[in-house]
């Protein structure tokens, strides 16, 4: 093999000791446990060069090496392989949505599965209502004068509120609203459902204008009002078992993730695809010590680009990259397919 592609075998071996033994990684372990070919003495002489190009460094005083965050980085870029599920974690995904009844239930158990297979802090954003389109609106009148309107979306979300109308309705009333609204908003997108339903209101005589008018008013604050974004976590008991990797820095880590905003920016910028963070990549001072993998889920609109919401997991620098990038790949994927074919609606 050639000078550099043997630097990165070295560099993945470094890793892979490192990440399993949590032990500075010496020439004589990676000649003896992997098969490069080469002798320990060229194995320490490209170490020696790994170390000056900043992708591993001597802690104290050890013999051994440790990857820097820029060697994780030329790791996860140019040498991590998605590592297949074993049969039990696909099994575990494949089953952890069986019996869901709603989308908190969906979120809930996602971000458990999530936190136990990968046994490190798990993050779930809900799905964002804005990116949502319309499956249902549903008018339930609970008085002859007063009604709920019920507006669901296809990511699941569900926003309701109750209007007074001006005088008592009758049930063709209702009918006929319900209808009017389900044939102008199933399938639209949020933003634009107060053009589909604003003329709606000339299809009705002068007495009922003024209670449809309501129901319009109320339906377009349901579709535009931007609900607070909810973000849930599961498994920081997980650090725990990291407690060394972190040093001092495990409070500041906790303290960060009880903050519901800081948990959002972790998850702002998460795409369709798997993106990794490492250490002093990340925003966040307090999270300088942890890497971050994330990926959107669900397919707004059909669109690349335009996920529903997005999941990750946090924990140290000195993570199973592969592995978890796996397992947060295929979370999402099994959970907005779910989402999507509105499997427990």
């Amino acid at each position: 093999m050639s000078t550099s592609t043997r630097r990165l075998e070295i560099l993945r071996a470094i890793v892979d000791e490192y990440v399993a033994t949590q032990e500075p990684v010496g020439s004589k372990a990676i000649a003896d446990r992997h098969e490069l070919g080469v002798s320990p003495a060229t194995i320490r002489n490209e170490m020696a060069l790994l170390e000056e190009e900043g992708l591993i460094t001597a802690p104290h005083t050890s013999a051994g090496r440790i990857p820097t965050d820029r060697g994780y980085r030329v790791f996860v870029d140019k040498l991590a392989e998605v590592k297949p599920l074993s049969a039990p974690e696909r099994r575990a995904i494949e089953s952890f949505l069986e019996g869901a009844l709603d989308l908190d239930d969906v979120v809930m158990r996602t971000v458990r599965l999530l936190a136990d297979v990968t046994k490190q802090v798990a993050v779930v954003q809900y799905p964002s209502i804005m990116k949502s389109r319309v499956r249902h609106v549903e008018v339930v009148p609970l008085t002859p004068s007063r009604m709920m309107m019920i507006l669901i979306t296809d990511a699941g979300r569900v926003e309701q509120r109750v209007i007074e109308l001006t005088r008592d309705v009758p049930e063709a009333f209702i009918a006929s609203i319900r209808g009017q609204l389900n044939n102008a908003m199933a399938g639209q997108s949020l933003p634009e459902v107060a053009d589909r339903i604003s003329g709606i209101i000339e299809g009705y005589s002068a007495t009922d204008r003024r209670d449809v008018s309501l129901i319009i008013s109320a339906v377009i604050e349901m579709a535009i009002e931007r609900a607070e974004e909810k973000v849930v976590l599961a498994g920081t008991a997980n650090l725990a078992r990291f407690s060394d990797d972190f040093q001092m820095t495990m409070h500041p880590v906790l303290e960060a993730l009880e903050e519901q905003v800081v948990l959002l920016r972790l998850l702002g910028d998460a795409a369709d695809t798997v993106k990794v963070r490492i250490g002093s990549e990340q925003s966040e001072q307090n999270l300088k010590s942890t890497s971050l993998v994330t990926v959107g889920y669900g397919d707004a609109f059909g669109e690349a680009g335009s996920s529903l919401g997005a999941l990750g997991i946090l924990g140290p620098t000195r993570m199973d990259y592969a592995g978890s990038m796996a397992a947060v790949g295929a979370v999402a994927r099994y959970v907005g397919r779910f989402i999507s074919e509105g499997s427990y609606k």
